[in-house]
């Protein structure tokens, strides 16, 4: 075994000596579950110096770092096989592949190519990302260390906000706005998302915004403001009011996660009412409909379980939010936020203001239906509406 990947980098380093080295990549991860998915080397010329670049590619995001010949095999040494069970090395010649089998077998393999190959000296750009850690804010948010890398104990959280701006970004990318565009983030927390919100709308997409942070702990809401301030960020600030309590002026887009139970409701009354472009939901917890639903003391093979009637009060609350939502003119969606694995509160219902005229008598109907085929007297958000 050591006696191939002695050879295996040995090849590795005469390439490199004889400029001969095209590219490499580091592929099939030892540990299945390692967030570090691939790793690609290739030769670039920074200030006059021939160094090599190894992009390691994470679910999430790429991180460049630039080794001399040197620190390269040496690199090498530590990632294969302990990392990564395929190397593949392409000269401008040959291509030489070291593969370590389920059983812990290497082998190298080498052919010859026809091709003429090149190396491409030029340094690459990092990829652009949705989210940066390495903005001075997210340290400040507790997510990152000083030097812009995300914390072990915040893995998780920071997938959940990188998934959150990949689908804000598709939502709102076909929208046009004329003049700067308001969005309320209701029930903003922590301010994670609104942060990433932010970013995304006015680093990414370049839009003039005016985002509202709406949240009822003051606390927070003085805590996150000096953040605001400190980070020099312009058009984001925190505001301390109950959603139900909260008088926009203008609203092109509303943002609601994880609020309540019935403040889910709230906040899309408040969007429907604005005439919101575009609204976002991820409901928390569905008390009304569940206490409505035990109540009326209909259950059938599937609600008789308790567990399965949570689920289907969940079913039926964000049902006939969506049908309400489209009652009053908006194209609704729904789906899924993030992979259950990272959070159970994992739904997101948007809803996208459309010039159709919507068939109310027929979503009526079916609201109606819902209603007396689980005993729900009323829904919260027809009152609210």
């Amino acid at each position: 075994m050591g006696e191939n990947i002695e050879k295996y980098l040995n090849r590795v380093a005469e390439a490199a000596e004889q400029n001969a080295l095209v590219k490499m990549t580091l592929s099939k991860p030892a540990d299945k579950h390692d967030e570090l998915r691939n790793i690609y080397v290739k030769p670039v010329l920074i200030k006059g110096k021939r160094l090599f670049a190894f992009t390691y590619r994470y679910e999430r995001r790429d991180e460049v770092k630039n080794y001399d010949a040197e620190q390269m095999i040496s690199t090498l040494k530590e990632l294969v096989p302990s990392k990564f069970l395929n190397a593949v090395l392409f000269t401008v010649n040959e291509d030489v592949a070291l593969l370590v089998s389920s059983k812990g077998k290497v082998t190298v393999q080498t052919k010859k190519v026809q091709e003429c190959r090149e190396q491409n000296l030029e340094h690459d750009k990092q990829k652009a990302r949705l989210i940066n850690p390495a903005n001075p804010w997210w340290y400040q948010l507790g997510l990152t260390t000083r030097e812009g890398k995300v914390t072990a104990d915040m893995q998780h959280k920071f997938k959940q906000i990188y998934k959150y701006a990949e689908i804000v970004e598709s939502l709102v990318k076909p929208l046009k706005f004329d003049g700067p565009v308001h969005i309320a983030d209701m029930g903003a927390g922590k301010g994670y998302l609104t942060f990433a919100l932010h970013e995304l709308l006015t680093q990414r997409l370049n839009l003039d915004v005016d985002i509202k942070g709406v949240e009822i702990r003051p606390e927070l809401v003085q805590k996150i403001n000096d953040i605001i301030k400190t980070s020099g960020l312009k058009g984001l600030e925190f505001v301390e009011s109950t959603i139900d309590a909260y008088r926009p002026q203008q609203l092109d887009i509303l943002i609601a996660l994880h609020a309540c139970d019935t403040a889910t409701d709230d906040a899309i009354a408040k969007g429907v009412r604005a005439g919101a472009e575009l609204i976002v939901c991820a409901p928390c917890c569905h008390k009304q409909i569940r206490q409505e639903m035990e109540r009326s003391g209909k259950t059938d093979a599937i609600t008789r379980y308790g567990i399965f009637m949570e689920r289907q009060a969940v079913m039926v609350t964000d049902t006939i939010r969506a049908l309400m939502m489209e009652y009053y003119g908006y194209k609704t969606q729904v789906m899924e936020f993030i992979e259950m694995e990272n959070t159970p509160k994992n739904i997101l219902l948007v809803g996208r203001k459309t010039d159709k005229t919507p068939d109310r008598l027929m979503i009526s109907k079916a609201i109606g239906d819902l209603k007396r085929q689980y005993g729900i007297e009323k829904h919260y958000l027809e009152t609210v509406l």
